[in-house]
């Protein structure tokens, strides 16, 4: 694979990655879409913890944070390599646009149901739904867009600083969110509506042609190919596979409700800053990434990243001080951030364009089973052993997958250069 360090081309600078009109717009709006999706996550699963927990108990209603993030995943089990397929036949553009619509109507509807005090646990997990189907078709349209807005040679750049979008975007939903919780959730929903819309505007004034070359052959046929592909590939299997097995095991995010209110007893603002800090360590690796890529050593620095999540994470579980707390989940994230960038270097770089709607809707699949079907994970070992017990058993399990899977996949341990 050619040296990105050693490439011809002229200018790989983030400058002039910024004189790309069409990028730019595409990195605000991918920015305010992940905002608006941040916080309307982190407002669900506070809102189905609060409406849970006036009858049933911390672990009967931690279960409950765990189901509505089941209710997420299963649309994206079921879409996602669909979703892939339409992403390498249609305009990618009109595709978000159609997302963007979408996840308006499952904003409006939480608003409504807040501000008639009708909103139930089932209202909440039928709007996951929803919001799974939408985020299917979003995830592998949006990953296949960026590369079509810029030259090669600006593409390793234009990864990182979509990285740099993606944590910051979460940053200020998660942070803002609380704040907002705790005047109504229905002001929350609301602010998601206003930063899904301004998303949807500006990917409408994308000029580029973002329609792949037209593919032959049956759907089932392009998304069996996309498939092979990537069971094919070793290293992007065993990348993508890795960040499956140790984010489903061991991450505490549907956790976060339940340790806020009853294990650091900080409330709903405590809360939104426990839901942003593991993005500010992921924005701050990001930022440096962002200006310094790292070059070498790739698959050790994946596999490090990986086993620092797991330390960060039983560093979380037995901590009673939120400021431990926040710090240790600020390096979980930062940690993530850069096995996130490795594996998503790999893939934009690694394969061809008129697959790249299907590749990125496999690894799609595999990340929402994490985080999604990890939600649902950790519910049902907090009901088993406690939020704590639950935690304890995420960080162990993780630092067991990093080893496991650096021995089953020598050949990502030892990729060197990007």
């Amino acid at each position: 694979m050619t040296d990105i360090g050693e490439t011809d081309s002229p200018d790989d600078s983030a400058r002039a990655l910024l004189r790309e009109r069409d990028y730019l717009l595409m990195w605000v709006a991918r920015f305010c879409g992940v905002l608006g999706t941040a916080a309307q996550s982190a407002t669900m699963g506070w809102q189905i913890y609060e409406i849970a927990r006036v009858t049933g108990t911390v672990a009967e209603s931690a279960l409950w944070v765990g189901i509505l993030g089941l209710a997420t995943f299963l649309p994206l089990m079921a879409l996602t390599l669909p979703a892939g397929e339409v992403a390498d036949r249609h305009t990618r553009r009109n595709v978000l646009l159609f997302c963007y619509v979408g996840e308006i109507a499952t904003a409006l509807i939480l608003a409504v149901t807040a501000l008639t005090g009708t909103a139930t646990v089932w209202t909440l997990i039928g709007v996951a739904f929803l919001f799974g189907i939408a985020r299917a078709f979003r995830a592998p349209a949006g990953t296949a867009l960026a590369p079509m807005l810029v030259p090669r040679n600006l593409l390793p750049r234009a990864i990182a600083w979509n990285s740099l979008a993606f944590q910051s975007g979460t940053i200020v939903g998660l942070g803002v969110s609380g704040f907002l919780i705790a005047i109504s959730p229905a002001h929350a929903y609301g602010f998601c509506m206003a930063f899904y819309a301004v998303a949807f505007i500006l990917y409408a004034l994308i000029r580029t042609n973002t329609k792949p070359e037209s593919q032959n052959g049956s759907r089932i046929e392009l998304m069996k190919e996309g498939l092979r592909f990537v069971w094919g590939n070793k290293i992007i299997f065993g990348a993508i596979s890795l960040d499956l097995a140790a984010v489903l095991l061991g991450g505490v995010t549907a956790l976060l409700p339940v340790f806020a209110r009853d294990v650091l007893f900080v409330g709903a603002e405590g809360y939104g800053f426990l839901r942003a800090a593991p993005t500010i360590g992921a924005a701050m690796v990001a930022f440096v990434i962002a200006i310094r890529p790292p070059r070498q050593r790739a698959g050790l620095t994946m596999f490090a990243g990986v086993a620092v999540f797991g330390v960060a994470t039983l560093v979380f579980a037995v901590s009673k001080s939120f400021l431990l707390s926040m710090m240790a989940l600020a390096v979980l994230g930062g940690a993530d951030m850069l096995s996130v960038y490795v594996r998503q270097t790999l893939m934009q770089i690694v394969t061809p364009d008129p697959m790249r709607g299907r590749v990125a809707s496999v690894s799609f699949l595999f990340i929402g089973a994490s985080n999604e079907l990890g939600e649902f994970e950790s519910g049902v070992t907090a009901r088993l052993f406690g939020p704590v017990g639950a935690a304890v058993f995420g960080g162990v399990a993780s630092l067991f997958v990093t080893g496991l899977w650096a021995r089953w996949f020598p050949e990502l341990r030892k990729f060197d250069r990007l």
